[in-house]
């Protein structure tokens, strides 16, 4: 294989000679770049790291007629709520994760070199310490003397990149980083350059720094190709050390649910569909925000005042970089089926006090006559204009990676957008803000969160620094 070539896999039947009963289906969660896994072998299954909205993985085994025997986790995953628990108690299978922390639930507290069967299929534990203390692979062999067909890395290797070693904080990441380069050149590479590996979680997820998009990978693919892994163990620290990586808001109370178990869902109340009135009381109640979940440019043009904008897309993420996970939230929708989409994104998140949405959304509240507010938006070509007349001052509300890869305008101002809260008394008053990001959704967040501070004058660059760069403006490194 060329060096930049990309290998094509087919991952949703594997067929090894002897072993065309097994089958391996990959479930994606959008927004989270989440992977999870259902591996079956003669009518039986793993599933391995679910997430909590578990039926996919039910719906899948009974159509292909296999029964969930296990239920493992590649660690106490902080990016979202473990579904093992909800898994469980709809199919009763066991749950199996390290023994390096007090789970409260669960059936097996796996150690370096157990084996579970699944059909005719061994899996095998790895303790690969780094990215967290607790950290498994789980390398799955037909025979234990026989070579390893696949292994899921969870956040220990991904394809392009490998796990995050921050979470314990700076002091600690130098020895979380050696463990990270230990576990992956004695635990994982030495399975073999043939190995399909299954990770985690895919590109644009917070978990790993630029993970790329081939999905699965190779052992044999990702030595010659994952810069990490051309690197000496010194200069492995040094690079993992490096990085700026968000830890949004809501990891710690992730890592609370998966140690003890979150709340299941049956015994939760579904958001539901809400008549003006009922919305308007609703919406009334100190502890509630209006998340209004269209684009950009339609909640620059009307929406509730003090309302959040967040749009569809970042509803399966962002939400937690900004809010303790008991905060209340009624929704606008563009479509009332979004409820549906968002309620699982949300509960993803650890969310669950959703009291319900508009029925008729922003068309029913204004044709009420319903107090409306604008958002003002400027384009890069605009922007460009009034910054060289001083009329506006930009801030830029990316991710502090994006400012060092990709640049940033001349004099702006630049604070992540989560961090807006606590940084607005820095903010300039004697102009309006220009605020952009990469192409207006996050900036949409950042001036819904400046108007609900009392910031009067604030203009979403709608195309953000697409457009600027895309115009041919310059930007500084």
């Amino acid at each position: 294989m060329k060096p930049n070539q990309r290998p094509v896999f087919r991952p949703r039947l594997l067929s090894w000679e002897g072993l065309s009963d097994v089958k391996l289906q990959t479930i994606k969660s959008e927004g989270l770049a989440h992977n999870s896994y259902l591996l079956s072998d003669e009518g039986e299954a793993v599933v391995i790291d679910p997430r909590r909205d578990c039926d996919v993985y039910i719906e899948l085994a009974e159509r292909e007629c296999t029964k969930i025997k296990y239920i493992l986790e590649t660690h106490r995953n902080e990016d979202y709520v473990a579904g093992s628990l909800e898994l469980h108690n709809k199919v009763e299978a066991e749950i199996g994760h390290s023994k390096g922390l007090p789970f409260k639930y669960g059936e097996h507290s796996l150690s370096n070199g157990d084996t579970l069967n699944v059909g005719s299929l061994k899996i095998k534990t790895m303790e690969t310490y780094g990215h967290t203390n607790e950290s498994l692979c789980y390398a799955v062999y037909e025979t234990l003397s026989s070579d390893a067909l696949m292994v899921f890395s969870g956040d220990t290797l991904f394809a392009g990149s490998v796990g995050r070693t921050d979470l314990y904080g700076k002091t600690e990441q130098p020895i979380q980083a050696r463990r990270l380069y230990t576990s992956l050149y004695e635990k994982l590479l030495p399975l073999g350059d043939h190995v399909v590996v299954y990770p985690a979680h895919g590109a644009g997820s917070v978990c790993g720094r630029n993970i790329g998009g081939q999905e699965p990978t190779t052992i044999g693919y990702e030595k010659k190709n994952n810069s990490y892994l051309q690197l000496s163990s010194e200069d492995f620290v040094i690079k993992s050390c490096s990085e700026q990586l968000v830890v949004p808001r809501y990891f710690l109370k992730m890592e609370e649910y998966n140690l003890n178990g979150p709340p299941l869902l049956s015994e939760l109340t579904d958001p539901k569909a809400l008549p003006l009135e009922e919305f308007e009381e609703e919406m009334q109640e100190p502890l509630v925000i209006v998340m209004d979940t269209r684009m950009n440019y339609a909640f620059a043009g009307s929406h509730i005042p003090d309302s959040l904008s967040m749009w569809l897309g970042g509803t399966s993420a962002y939400p937690g970089w900004l809010f303790d996970v008991k905060q209340y939230f009624v929704f606008i929708h563009e479509r009332p089926s979004d409820m549906d989409l968002v309620s699982s994104r949300l509960r993803r998140l650890g969310f669950d006090n959703m009291c319900g949405y508009l029925c008729g959304g922003m068309a029913e509240w204004q044709q009420a006559g319903k107090p409306i507010t604008t958002s003002g938006v400027i384009s890069a070509a605009e922007l460009k204009n009034k910054l060289g007349s001083g009329e506006v001052v930009l801030l830029d509300v990316r991710e502090p990676s994006e400012w060092k890869d990709e640049g940033i305008v001349e004099g702006a101002i630049c604070v992540f957008f989560a961090d807006l809260p606590d940084r607005l008394a820095s903010l300039p008053k004697d102009k309006p803000l220009a605020v952009t990001c990469s192409v207006g959704n996050r900036a949409s967040i950042a001036v819904s969160l400046l108007e609900r501070a009392g910031v009067k004058e604030s203009l979403n660059v709608l195309g953000g620094m697409d457009a600027w760069t895309s115009l041919g403006y310059p930007v500084k490194k």
